[in-house]
């Protein structure tokens, strides 16, 4: 047990502890949130309960985690918002990005109501995060969620679960397009985000992605790009004609990309949009049976 002083004051050096570490502040925040049930007024209130069931020695030793071992904190308390939900999390899946969220509204502007009925997947689906946004913001479309990892599609399933969604989605394990062959020529719109970071830039990476989030969903080969010429190889097999092709990218990687789809020659309307940063990280393209000329757009 703590008490509400004991508590204020670990708050206090905690942050301070925090800031020296080069770690944001707002983080010993979230850790307390998720394991006293402290909401974000209380806390910036400075409004404690008399007392919480977690002792300060219980929650040292996890923030010594974070600092020590540079686990994200996400993986701490097991779960990290993302667009409009709460999303389980754990070792075994990617921690879901913000800058990530952007691709739902992409998606939905691409689509368009032609395709509100139609067959939606998320390739590589990790947490489930695509899939579950797309489970809402389309609740007509069938939604198929692929992920080759067996912990992965666990925590994927399981938030779906706890989203009252597990009905809307469909989930398998498997390769990319390998468990989807039912679906060739019938999918509407096909979203990734793959593993794309050249294999010799992992080690650069910050210790709580290089050390703690799993190399298998950050691996993108050596120029980072096998896993998006895998898809750019085998969706036009599965994305019927004027179906959305959309993936995920990394700074850099767009002028080699365009070359690629072009050279497939199965897809038209190519763009590179910009995330809020001002990064190009979203690749749109559709399915056809020729290619036109390159678009940038700035989101």
């Amino acid at each position: 047990m703590s008490s509400a002083q004991e508590l204020a004051r670990w708050r206090e050096q905690t942050r301070q502890q925090a800031l020296s570490q080069s770690i944001s502040p707002e983080e010993v925040d979230w850790l307390l949130q998720a394991v006293t049930g402290l909401t974000p007024l209380q806390l910036r209130l400075n409004q404690y309960p008399p007392e919480v069931a977690i002792s300060l020695q219980q929650l040292t030793q996890l923030w010594e985690k974070r600092v020590n071992q540079r686990v994200p904190v996400q993986y701490l308390v097991g779960e990290t918002p993302w667009r409009d939900i709460n999303l389980t999390v754990s070792p075994g899946v990617l921690i879901p990005r913000p800058e990530t969220e952007q691709i739902i509204d992409i998606a939905l502007d691409a689509a368009g109501e032609a395709f509100q009925n139609g067959h939606w997947v998320d390739l590589g689906t990790g947490s489930g995060a695509i899939a579950l946004a797309l489970a809402k913001a389309v609740p007509d479309a069938t939604i198929h969620a692929v992920d080759n990892s067996e912990d992965a599609l666990s925590i994927a399933q399981q938030n779906a679960q706890q989203l009252g969604l597990e009905s809307n989605i469909h989930f398998y394990q498997g390769c990319w397009f390998s468990p989807l062959a039912h679906l060739q020529g019938k999918i509407s719109v096909m979203i990734s985000n793959p593993p794309y970071i050249p294999s010799g830039m992992l080690k650069e990476l910050q210790p709580e992605v290089a050390q703690h989030e799993p190399q298998s969903a950050l691996d993108g080969g050596e120029d980072g790009l096998a896993a998006i010429r895998h898809l750019i190889a085998t969706a036009p097999a599965f994305v019927h004609e004027g179906g959305v092709w959309l993936t995920e990218i990394m700074k850099g990687q767009a002028e080699t990309l365009y070359q690629l789809l072009v050279e497939n020659g199965n897809y038209t309307q190519i763009h590179f949009i910009q995330d809020f940063a001002g990064i190009e990280r979203f690749a749109l393209a559709y399915v056809s049976n020729s290619s036109s000329g390159f678009k940038m757009d700035d989101g």
